[in-house]
Parts: C-alpha cells; sequence; structure tokens
C-alpha cells in the first residue's frame, strides 16, 4: 500500500502527459514560453483571480510574497504554530519576525481571537494555512485586517482546489501561494508553486523578483531570485489541473467512508461552508506510540504532520520557551492516515480495521 498512490494517478493520464513531456523535448523549451503562459492562465481561471503566477516551489512562493509586500528586517509577521516549516522559515529569510500562534482544534487553522491578540505596531501581515486542504473564514479574517493596515497572506500549499462559501482558497487574501510538491492535490513531478493576487502592480513584481530582479536582459531592478517554474512541470501540471475537480469529488467519498467507520479516534471537522481537498486525511488519537506500533506491524503506511510545533524547532529557538496549547496537543496526537483519490476499496478497509478494537 503506498501512503499517496502517485503511480496510479500517473497511469490513468499517462497518454496525455507522455504526450505533453515529448512535446516540450522536441520544442525544447525549457524555461517559460507557451506552455508556461498556458497554464497560469488555466490556473487563474481555476481559481477565479485575475493573476497566476507559476514559480519553483511553495517556498519559493511565500518568500516571493513577502518580498513583494516590502515586508523585512524590524517587521512582525503572524503565523500558525502548527503547520510545515516554510511558512515560518520564509518570514526569516526576509530578516522578518515569526510571531507564532495558536491553532483551533476544529480544523488547525489559526484561531482568529489569538491572532487579533498577537498584533502589535510592528505587525504587517498574516500568514495563514489552509491546513489539511480546509480554507477558514478568510474574508472574514481579512475585513478584521483590512482595518489595522495589515495584509492577509494565504498559504493554500494544501488546500488547492478547495473552497469556502464556494470561493477558491487562493482568490480571497490580497496575496496566496500554493504548492505543486508531488503528493499535493495538484502536484507535479518535482517541486513547483504558483502565487495569485488581483493586483496588476503586485504580479509584476513578483515577476521581476522570481527571474533575478530583472526588468529587461541584463538590467536588475531588485535583488531577486532564480524561482521559474519549469515548463516541463508546466506542461504536467495542465493535464492534471482537468482531472482535478474529478479527483476532488472523488477525495469527498474515500473521505465520508473513513468518517463513517473510523473508531477510536477524532475524525476531521469540515466547517458547513467548506469544501476540504483533504491534501491529508487526518485524525487525532490518545495513544499514538500504540497505534503506530499497530500500523508498522500491518504494514500500513502512516505519517505525522507534524511532530513537533515551530515555537520548538531549534531553529526558533528564542521561542522554545513559549507554551501554546493547542498546537502542542495536535503534534502529540496527530496521525496522517494512507489517503489519495486513487486509494483502493480494500487498502481503505485495512486501515479500518486497524481502529476496530
Amino acid at each position: 500500500m503506498n501512503f499517496i498512490n502517485l503511480n496510479a494517478q500517473y497511469l490513468a493520464y499517462k497518454d496525455e502527459i507522455d504526450a505533453e513531456i515529448q512535446n516540450v523535448l522536441q520544442n525544447s523549451s525549457f524555461i517559460g514560453g507557451l506552455k508556461l503562459n498556458e497554464f497560469e492562465k488555466n490556473l487563474a481561471h481555476f481559481v477565479g483571480i485575475k493573476h497566476a503566477i507559476g514559480c519553483s516551489s511553495g517556498t519559493s512562493a511565500l518568500y516571493l510574497a513577502l518580498r513583494a509586500l516590502d515586508i523585512k528586517e524590524g517587521d512582525e509577521v503572524i503565523v500558525p504554530d502548527f503547520t510545515f516549516i516554510a511558512t515560518a522559515e520564509a518570514v526569516a529569510l526576509v530578516g522578518a519576525k515569526p510571531i507564532f500562534v495558536d491553532i483551533n482544534l476544529n480544523n488547525y487553522n489559526l484561531d482568529f481571537k489569538a491572532v487579533e491578540q498577537a498584533i502589535t505596531s510592528k505587525t504587517k501581515a498574516v500568514i495563514a494555512v489552509s491546513m489539511f486542504g480546509q480554507m477558514s473564514d478568510l474574508k472574514k479574517l481579512n475585513e478584521m485586517l483590512k482595518n489595522k493596515n495589515i495584509t492577509l497572506i494565504e498559504d493554500g500549499a494544501q488546500s488547492f482546489g478547495a473552497s469556502f462559501k464556494r470561493e477558491k482558497s487562493c482568490s480571497i487574501a490580497p496575496i496566496s501561494c500554493t504548492s505543486f510538491f508531488p503528493s499535493k492535490p495538484l502536484g507535479a513531478y518535482g517541486d513547483g508553486g504558483a502565487i495569485f493576487c488581483h493586483d496588476d502592480a503586485l504580479a509584476q513584481k513578483i515577476r521581476i523578483l522570481l527571474n533575478h530582479g530583472q526588468t529587461e536582459r541584463y538590467k536588475h531592478e531588485f535583488i531577486g531570485i532564480n524561482a521559474r517554474l519549469d515548463t516541463l512541470q508546466a506542461a504536467i501540471l495542465n493535464v492534471k489541473l482537468k482531472f482535478l475537480e474529478q479527483e476532488i469529488e472523488k477525495r469527498q467519498i474515500l473521505a465520508k467512508i473513513y468518517n463513517e467507520n473510523l473508531k477510536n479516534c477524532v475524525i476531521p471537522k469540515i466547517d458547513n461552508d467548506a469544501k476540504s481537498v483533504y491534501a491529508q486525511y487526518s485524525i487525532l488519537v490518545e495513544n499514538r506510540a500504540r497505534i503506530l506500533q499497530k500500523f508498522e506491524k500491518a504494514n500500513i503506511p502512516y505519517a505525522i504532520h507534524y511532530p513537533t510545533p515551530l515555537h520548538k524547532q531549534p531553529c526558533f529557538k528564542e521561542a522554545n520557551h513559549l507554551e501554546i496549547k493547542n498546537s502542542s496537543y495536535a503534534s502529540e496526537h496527530i496521525l496522517s492516515l494512507p489517503f489519495s483519490a486513487f486509494l483502493e476499496e480494500r487498502e481503505q478497509e485495512q486501515v479500518i480495521d486497524l481502529f476496530k478494537d
């Protein structure tokens, strides 16, 4: 059994993916070009936003978003304490200070009251991660922050294709980011990411920054980086994007089976207004060590997203003294089960059986 069955997905779309790869190889257009432009146009249409800008990874997307907003040393950016390190890492890389805030245990996303309490005169942005594929009410959060002259950034690395009140992830915040890491709901065959916004000037600045700060050949307006999305990845993603909606619907069916049959654990809570893409199907368990022994004995894969809250990471030692209750609890009890649109019925039954006694 695979934790995420990427091979089955490839075989389902093999002919189209192989043809697109061959087309790029024959044209030898590996950076930029028509395939990248086509993918960005399709991405923007899918999300319902003016600008979609492909880049090299979800991490570089966050970094570029912060750079485009001129966030720098002395600034503070509020981030969830329970997430992958890239969210806070990007803040530190631009010289700003990540302010770790607790989550709620309903959807593992930012606790809005905790955000409000963490705001200071130095707060320039809030990065809201749409954890495990489910968005929060980002419109509500955006309005709250707009009144305080603080920019909301959605980290939609796990939630591309999700929605809240029928509005898609990466369409609500002034600037949003996603990842195309292979295991994501829309995954490349390597690293990749994208940034989304409505603002023309912001989009133009991001495009300059991701190409060495270059406004024309060998003329560099900013200190930028090389964060371009490879054309080969854009071509592959363009094929997979066509099938994303039907994969999301399959994820709903599989999640429902888990929801109705899992015992002795806390299943994901999905807001009535939200549609999750279940980037991970993550549960809370009381005695994780004992359950992991059962998984290993049955040779069933699992993952822990995430075993250590960010404020306890060695690289953020200045925050190690903090006590962040829900984040710490989630790290100690979270467990992610095998899940993808290609999870087989017999495989899912094996996982469910582990929880019956």
